[in-house]
C-alpha cells in the first residue's frame, strides 16, 4: 500500500475560499476520498497564509514509507524556516 501525504479540499466552492487538510491517503484514491489520518491544515486565504501540522505524526508517516506531494514538502521546508 503505498500512502502520499497530499493536500485534501474543504470548504466552500461557490466564493472559492477553500481551505485544505494536510492528509495520509493511500495513493490510487481521488483527491476527496477517504483519508487514514488528518496531520494538519492549510487556509491560503489568510495574509499570510495559515499553515499547522503535527510533525510526530507527518514522522511517523515518513518512517513508514509514506511520500509527500510537492505542495506538502515546500510547504513544511517554510514552515520549517519560520
Amino acid at each position: 500500500m503505498e500512502v502520499r501525504i497530499r493536500l485534501q479540499r474543504i470548504g466552500k466552492s461557490a466564493k472559492k475560499k477553500y481551505n485544505y487538510r494536510v492528509v495520509a491517503i493511500k495513493k490510487a484514491t481521488k483527491r476527496d476520498s477517504r483519508n487514514l489520518e488528518i496531520l494538519g491544515h492549510y487556509d491560503p486565504a489568510k495574509k499570510p497564509a495559515l499553515f499547522s501540522i503535527d510533525n510526530e505524526k507527518l514522522d511517523q508517516w515518513i518512517k513508514k514509507g509514506a511520500q509527500m506531494s510537492d505542495t506538502v514538502r515546500s510547504l513544511v521546508k517554510k514552515s520549517k524556516k519560520s
